[in-house]
């Protein structure tokens, strides 16, 4: 990305986050909040790009269904009438802050081919330097299917901040951080970590009813994040007024330090 003040942060919203009800209905006052929060820190100079879960969810929700279907074709279709639904919301709540966003949906693929990379990284490089349009990238489930698909939001949102050389990735999840093994006190986060290696097995399995990922999902997005000189945080969702705050250095979540053979690296002649 250009050379600019301010910093490049991708923001990755999880279907937790974005759903109420058991994820019967789109949290409409939380995406409010959240879009708020990322006007401010497009105000503060930032470049911001939002990775969005919730396009199933969002179409469970406009045909009325109450459980994720097993078969592909029915998550497709929910993808695609979910998709539509959430990117007129987002036009919608960005519109009162003068912003405009664009829509990017993508797949394996479009990481994986040197020319489509290429595609991608200046379609981002060109819209963030408008200034005034937060993309806003989701996995295009409406037409992946198992071999090209991404994974999870966690691991698309990894592969966007290195591909769009970010500053900083931050996770906004259902969960305020990540918790030592045996802890169950959300108040007892670890804050920092500096060894993404060593914290790999903290990882509970456990993930909401909607989602794709787990915490192992999103330590597996740090580790790729931080291997390229990329400080990522997991933080709650439930509390996006704090993003200037954790794009500033503070703010509470588990901030992981970018590792220390990249940083020497960097700091080589």
């Amino acid at each position: 990305m250009e050379s600019r003040t301010g910093k490049t942060v991708v923001i990755k919203i999880g279907t937790g986050v974005l759903t109420r009800g058991e994820g019967i209905s789109l949290h409409h006052a939380m995406i409010a909040r959240i879009v708020q929060s990322v006007a401010d820190l497009v105000e503060e100079g930032h470049r911001c790009i939002v990775v969005s879960s919730g396009a199933v969810g969002a179409g469970l929700m406009a045909l009325g269904l109450s459980e994720r279907p097993k078969e592909v074709n029915m998550l497709q279709a929910c993808a695609a009438i979910g998709q539509a639904r959430l990117m007129q919301i987002y036009e919608s709540q960005f519109n009162h802050y003068g912003l405009k966003v664009a829509q990017l949906l993508l797949t394996n693929e479009d990481f994986g081919a040197e020319q489509r990379r290429t595609n991608v990284r200046n379609t981002l490089t060109k819209l963030v330097a408008l200034g005034q349009v937060v993309p806003i990238i989701n996995e295009n489930d409406s037409v992946a299917v198992f071999e090209l698909s991404v994974g999870d939001n966690d691991v698309l949102s990894s592969k966007v901040a290195v591909l769009a050389e970010a500053d900083l990735l931050i996770l906004l999840t259902s969960v305020p951080g990540l918790l030592a093994p045996g802890e169950t006190n959300p108040e007892n986060i670890v804050e920092e970590v500096e060894d993404i290696e060593a914290v790999l097995d903290f990882a509970s399995q456990e993930r909401g009813r909607l989602s794709v990922g787990g915490m192992r999902s999103k330590l597996e997005a740090v580790k790729t994040t931080v291997s390229h000189g990329i400080e990522t945080i997991i933080a709650a969702g439930a509390n996006p007024e704090q993003l200037s705050e954790l794009v500033a250095g503070q703010g509470r979540g588990t901030r992981f330090k970018p590792g220390k053979a990249m940083l020497e690296k960097e700091a080589a002649p």
